[in-house]
């Protein structure tokens, strides 16, 4: 672990922007000089992003079927590109989902394997997420256990089935791709979605009793694109007190309303608004119904969205870059990150004056660095 002294940069501090010293030490923010000095005039540091929601490292578990058998070295590949970005904990969403394939439980199966045989050799803090599709009854027995081995302790809820086609018998489109991506006959696939929308009369009573278990043994529960008030209580009422990627004003507001916490997609927020026509993120932002913005499918994201946002005039950097670092922790119930103060983790990203991440550091040790920016911390040795 460094120690050291980052002197001349400009330090996001939960009082704004200034230029003091910045010591770390045995993995922590401390507040006497701890060694050696480097200079980074004419750089910025801030808050280490954490991302609390993103599938974005799928790419790298398997660019393509059946190409990658090791997947340990998916995780350390996703791990650079994560570190790249400036984030110094991610949380890895992984699917359990009637699509199957890098969706499928024996897939999460392996990826939550390699999360847990990797932890020492990765740098930043990656945590597991499990998104798991409500209509999959015949998983409800055995979920808990698998929760446990795995070592999870944050499952969000979605339901991603095409209901409104399913009702009418008529086949989603893109069916038939999909069900040779999880290597099933097209006509198999298109009956067992139609046996779990069939089922459906029996989710809710399941939930509640899997929320209840759940909850017992203090795992986090949220819900994924809540539609409407009343879908964001049901959830609150189960005890999900997550909402991710509410779709509707609506959905948000009773979220915020019950005290709920709402994450929304940087790539929403960057793009200007949801590529599937949901209420815009910016939107929820400007009428702070948003405690923080996640990754989703895109690492560089949150990083943009956040400056973005600040350049806008929406609200000050403070204000944006708390919705990639102190907003998130507060969703994962992380006290020991989010903010550059004496006694926290050593988690900063260090940006260059076009804003690119030069270097980012997760727990006092370096897991990313690039450029000019390595002649000062050589040069300092």
């Amino acid at each position: 672990m460094l120690e050291i002294d980052l002197i001349g940069a400009k330090v996001l501090l939960p009082s704004g922007l200034e230029t003091p010293d910045l010591s770390l030490a045995d993995g922590q923010i401390v507040d006497t000089r701890a060694g050696r000095a480097v200079d980074l005039s004419g750089y910025r540091i801030l808050p280490g992003i954490i991302d609390v929601h993103g599938d974005g490292f799928e790419r790298h578990m398997a660019p393509r079927r059946g190409a990658m058998k090791q997947m340990n070295e998916g995780i350390m590949a996703a791990e650079a590109e994560i570190a790249a970005n400036g984030i110094t904990t991610a949380v890895l969403a992984q699917f359990v989902s009637w699509e199957g394939g890098l969706r499928g439980l024996y897939f999460a199966d392996q990826v939550f394997k390699a999360l847990i045989a990797t932890r020492d050799q990765v740098i930043t803090d990656l945590r597991p997420q499990l998104r798991f599709e409500t209509h999959m009854l015949d998983l409800y027995d055995e979920l808990p256990a698998r929760i446990t081995d795995w070592d999870i302790h944050y499952v969000v809820f979605n339901d991603h089935l095409p209901h409104d086609r399913l009702a009418e018998g008529r086949k989603p489109p893109r069916l038939t791709g999909q069900a040779l991506k999880a290597g099933r006959n097209p006509d198999v696939h298109f009956q067992m979605l139609l046996d779990m929308h069939a089922r459906g009369d029996a989710v809710p009573e399941a939930l509640d009793v899997l929320a209840a278990q759940l909850n017992t043994v203090g795992i986090q529960l949220g819900s994924h694109d809540d539609a409407s008030a009343d879908q964001r209580a049901t959830w609150h009422a189960r005890g999900a007190h997550v909402a991710e990627f509410p779709e509707t004003l609506e959905a948000a507001e009773a979220a915020h309303a019950a005290g709920d916490l709402v994450v929304l997609g940087s790539p929403n927020v960057v793009r200007g608004g949801s590529h599937k026509g949901n209420v815009s993120a910016l939107d929820l932002i400007a009428m702070g119904l948003c405690d923080a913005i996640a990754s989703d499918y895109h690492y560089p994201s949150p990083r943009r969205a956040a400056l973005m946002l600040a350049k806008s005039g929406l609200m000050g950097l403070d204000g944006a870059w708390a919705l990639v670092s102190s907003g998130p922790a507060a969703v994962l119930g992380l006290t020991d990150r989010g903010t550059l103060e004496a006694g926290k983790r050593a988690d900063l990203v260090i940006l260059d004056a076009q804003d690119r991440v030069a270097a980012t550091i997760s727990g006092g040790r370096v897991s990313y660095m690039s450029g000019d920016i390595a002649q000062r911390f050589v040069a300092a040795a």
